[in-house]
């Protein structure tokens, strides 16, 4: 096996995060009701709440249905589509029922994503009072012609009131989610974001290149021609502008499109995905994790009601993962991290030992304390590394 002093690297990044302790398991809720469609959004939503009373009648089916099959939570995240378009008597019942019949710890971190014009003050102070404790708010941009752009409904001083009103009301764990790689967007433009964003102090910032998601209007635009993605120069450059930007007002750059005020603010939940820490998804669409396999449910919202109104599982589909497709996602999660990668999950041959020599004299990676370690220009090709140690 590889060794690690045979790759000993002084290079002066901070050491690596060490993994958490506790390997208790996180609850993702997906709750799949928007006000609107955002045209480059591909996640499991619809724009209606007509299918609303139905969903959280079967909602709580799967709930009870799932009782027993995880232990402890330490992390709930309520995800969607817009958990807080629902109102405050639908989010009382669900997190009612999440602890009438599931466990979790003192400490748990309690997330709700959220938009802006969804947060009047009698929505914060619900939020508060449900035991919520971190909020992730999709402002995407303060600059109001890209928000309309984007088809956001909200407005640039609509998202400085949400996050003055979450600060009023005593929320200390905020975190941002901002949108890059827009049509004429400069680097000076999204510097601009940026400051704007860090007056406000969040102790999380989440900072995603546009994407161009199959079946989303963009993807029909780009395919049109009508819209363009970066080109990969430009992408390395928001990119880096991103890092180096945050990096000096003191925020850790601790995974490929995530930034924190500090290691307490790192996405407890989130982590659990990258460090294949058990998670369970309820939900259309949402996926879960335990051991070696995995499964996700029916995206369809009105299927995933008609397969649980049968009392039928909505799973759509398990998978048991073999040894070498767990050490590969090992690597390709760990690579996105400021965690990295165990050592030994490379294989000890001499054409592993090379690439992995290579990848260090480049500057993507470095290893200490028998960890495989990402640099910044690694967080930038973090897809590629898990293919440079396949078997």
């Amino acid at each position: 096996m590889v060794k690690a002093k045979t790759f000993v690297n002084m290079a002066s990044e901070p050491d690596p995060v060490s993994p958490d302790n506790e390997r208790k398991s996180g609850l993702y809720v997906h709750i799949p009701f928007c006000r609107s469609k955002c045209p480059y959004c591909g996640f499991a939503s619809v724009a209606s709440s007509k299918l609303k009373e139905r969903w959280l009648n079967a909602f709580i089916k799967e709930i009870i249905s799932s009782k027993g099959k995880f232990k402890d939570f330490d992390s709930l995240y309520l995800g969607g589509g817009t958990p807080t378009f629902l109102d405050a008597g639908d989010l009382e019942t669900i997190m009612t029922c999440l602890f009438n019949f599931f466990h979790f710890s003192e400490d748990s971190e309690i997330t709700i994503e959220a938009n802006p014009c969804d947060l009047t003050s009698k929505k914060i102070e619900k939020l508060k009072e449900l035991g919520i404790n971190r909020v992730s708010i999709g402002i995407q941009s303060f600059d109001d012609s890209t928000l309309s752009f984007l088809g956001r409904l909200h407005t640039a001083g609509e998202a400085q009131n949400a996050l003055d009103g979450l600060k009023s009301a005593g929320f200390e764990n905020i975190g941002m989610d901002l949108i890059y790689g827009l049509k004429d967007q400069t680097i000076k433009v999204w510097s601009n974001t940026l400051k704007r964003a860090l007056e406000f102090q969040p102790e999380h910032i989440s900072c995603y290149q546009l994407t161009f998601e199959k079946g989303t209007p963009f993807w029909s635009q780009k395919e049109k021609g009508q819209l363009m993605p970066l080109e990969e120069a430009e992408e390395g450059d928001f990119f880096l502008a991103t890092a180096d930007i945050l990096k000096a007002n003191g925020y850790i750059h601790y995974e490929v499109s995530n930034f924190a005020r500090g290691k307490n603010f790192y996405s407890r939940h989130n982590r659990k995905y990258w460090q294949h820490i058990p998670y369970l998804g309820l939900g259309p669409s949402a996926h879960s994790f335990y051991g070696s396999s995995r499964w996700y449910n029916v995206k369809s919202v009105r299927k995933y009601c008609e397969l649980l109104e049968k009392g039928e599982s909505p799973i759509e589909a398990r998978e048991d993962l073999t040894q070498e497709q767990l050490r590969i996602e090992k690597i390709c999660l760990g690579s996105r991290t400021m965690d990295g990668f165990d050592l030994d999950l490379i294989p000890d041959t001499p054409q592993h030992i090379k690439t992995l020599s290579n990848l260090i004299k480049s500057d993507f990676l470095r290893v200490k304390n028998n960890r495989v370690i990402p640099t910044l220009k690694g967080f930038m090709v973090a897809d590629y590394i898990s293919f440079c140690f396949s078997e």
